[in-house]
């Protein structure tokens, strides 16, 4: 009996020894080991490394309908450039004022050598451009928001208005400005600084 519990407890004994050195990462398999304690080794590390490390959480992935990119919900405009000049007299635009209280008719005449020709019932002027300010009419010119514009727009009824005819890069414009046309207007805007003051 006292053999018995001798065998016993150092079987016990064995077998702590034998899992804190598991636990150290030591084997305790001889030369001959067939790496079964070394696998326990590497699973309890690698459990070990798992647990300590924390848990990865992919982030959340934007839907693609909850926020659009700008250039898909923004349209894109073409930025206006000069329209080019095919020589000194070639008539980028001519745009003509009829109508009013007084009946006035007047023409003014954007060329292609830089100047501004205005002609009314009291004879014509002829208007010297800055390099600068010639390019800023060509550029109002090049816009393609004037492609959009109408080729008539008045009003209905409206008396005593005045009628702005435009021509240009093949087209003939014919609007009294009741309606708001933004490209339109800057031209005309623009071309009237040269209009006589009555």
């Amino acid at each position: 009996m006292v053999l018995a519990r001798g065998t016993a407890r150092a079987t016990v004994v064995a077998v702590c020894a034998s899992g804190v050195l598991t636990l150290a990462g030591c084997s305790s398999g001889g030369a001959g080991d067939d790496g079964g304690t070394a696998d326990a080794k590497d699973t309890a590390a690698a459990t070990v490394s798992t647990s300590a490390s924390p848990p990865a959480t992919a982030s959340p992935t934007p839907s693609p309908s909850a926020s659009p990119s700008p250039s898909a919900s923004v349209p894109v405009s073409a930025t206006p450039t000069p329209v080019p000049v095919t020589g000194p007299g070639q008539k980028l635009v001519t745009m003509t004022v009829t109508g009013g209280f007084a009946g006035v008719h007047h023409e003014v005449v954007l060329r292609g050598d830089g100047t501004v020709r205005t002609t009314d019932r009291g004879g014509a002027t002829v208007h010297e451009l800055t390099d600068a300010r010639f390019s800023e009419l060509r550029t109002l010119l090049g816009d393609p928001a004037l492609d959009d514009v109408p080729d008539i727009s008045t009003g209905q009824g409206v008396a005593d208005m005045f009628q702005y005819l435009l021509r240009f890069d093949g087209r003939t414009v014919i609007t009294d400005r009741t309606s708001a046309q933004p490209a339109l207007d800057a031209l005309i805007d623009a071309l009237s600084e040269w209009l006589p003051s009555d």
